[in-house]
């Protein structure tokens, strides 16, 4: 029944076919389902592309976020979805995904306190398995400019070097950093090597006149502040 009741997009009066109803009307009056009805560009014989965004949409109860976790070979299960149009519909939720995080940096954050940076970097290093080390660029108000991974290492260990750490922070005008890396294993405490690095580090920002301020030691329970512990 529901396939003879489907109507396909060519037939349907000119201002409510998606691509034209977009023009027509603005890209916000349109449903979900139109909306990746124009990425599909065409359904099957007995759906129109409205039609199979619906029924794609259904599968996830209509929701954005549960679409987006779909793989290319999940999409593809859907009569009427190939390769093309699967890498399609993936391609544009990242977009909406990269999207999303743009906005969410760009809004300014100012590091008043380590627990600043504990909450900041949550995002990059909660239940990671590995060591990552990243510096936090600060302006002279003390607001984050820029977080910037540095390296990526294994589980016990990730490289740090002077160089490039503060040639991204005078790339970026940067009038301080916070050095912070995770700890995979939950030991909070610094080892003898991250202790002789934020020294290091510390002289290079000083004589740079880029201080670094502090130098966090991430887990995902606690966290250990370099500054609050009076070791810089």
């Amino acid at each position: 029944m529901e396939d003879f009741l489907s109507i396909k997009i060519s037939h349907l009066a000119e201002e409510d076919r998606p691509r034209e109803k977009l023009l027509l009307k603005g890209k916000s009056v349109l449903s979900d389902a139109e909306l990746i009805a124009i990425l599909l560009g065409s359904g099957t014989k007995s759906l129109s592309a409205v039609d199979l965004a619906k029924h794609i949409l259904s599968s996830v109860n209509h929701d954005l976020s549960l679409l987006a976790k779909l793989s290319i070979s999940d999409l593809k299960k859907f009569k009427g979805i190939g390769e093309a149009k699967a890498i399609t519909i993936v391609s544009a939720l990242e977009l909406g995904r990269r999207r999303k995080l743009v906005t969410a940096s760009a809004q300014k954050v100012k590091i008043a306190s380590s627990g600043d940076v504990f909450n900041l970097m949550k995002p990059e290093l909660m239940d990671e398995h590995v060591e990552y080390f990243y510096i936090l660029l600060l302006n002279r108000a003390n607001y984050v400019i820029k977080k910037q991974l540095i390296s990526k290492g294994g589980t016990s260990g990730t490289v740090a070097d002077p160089k490039i750490i503060f040639k991204h922070a005078l790339d970026n005008l940067a009038s301080s950093i916070i050095l912070v890396h995770n700890h995979p294993s939950g030991n909070i405490k610094p080892s003898e090597q991250d202790r002789r690095l934020t020294s290091r580090l510390k002289e290079v920002g000083k004589n740079l006149e880029v201080p670094v301020l502090d130098h966090v030691i991430f887990t995902d329970v606690a966290y250990f502040s370099f500054a609050d512990e009076g070791l810089i």
